[in-house]
């Protein structure tokens, strides 16, 4: 089982879980983060970490959220690798608030 990065995360960004991940499976991409299902160990750091809950297990992500699955196997393989926290956009308490932001994910 790997963990997820689900919907939430998307222009929020926020890094926290960078920090704690003991094998650096998160990477970046322009507005959300994902884990790379290769590289995670299952260690669930990241998810206490998450300020706006963000990251789930495998057999927990929600069933409206299950296409983040694989969205993060399939972005891992072409974002880069993020070892160090980096200050959230300036915005993103703000749209830690909104629901529905698929269709704003930047790939």
């Amino acid at each position: 089982m790997t963990y997820v990065v689900t919907e939430t995360c998307v222009k929020c960004k926020y890094t926290d879980c960078v920090d704690v991940c003991p094998v650096d499976c998160f990477r970046e991409g322009p507005n959300m983060l994902v884990i790379d299902p290769d590289e995670c160990i299952d260690c669930t750091l990241c998810v206490a970490e998450c300020p706006v809950e963000a990251i789930f297990a495998e057999d927990d992500v929600p069933d409206n959220q299950k296409e983040f699955i694989a969205m993060n196997a399939e972005l891992a393989k072409v974002w880069k690798p993020i070892i160090e926290k980096k200050d959230a956009p300036p915005d993103a308490d703000d749209w830690a608030k909104t629901k529905e932001k698929k269709h704003l994910i930047e790939k």
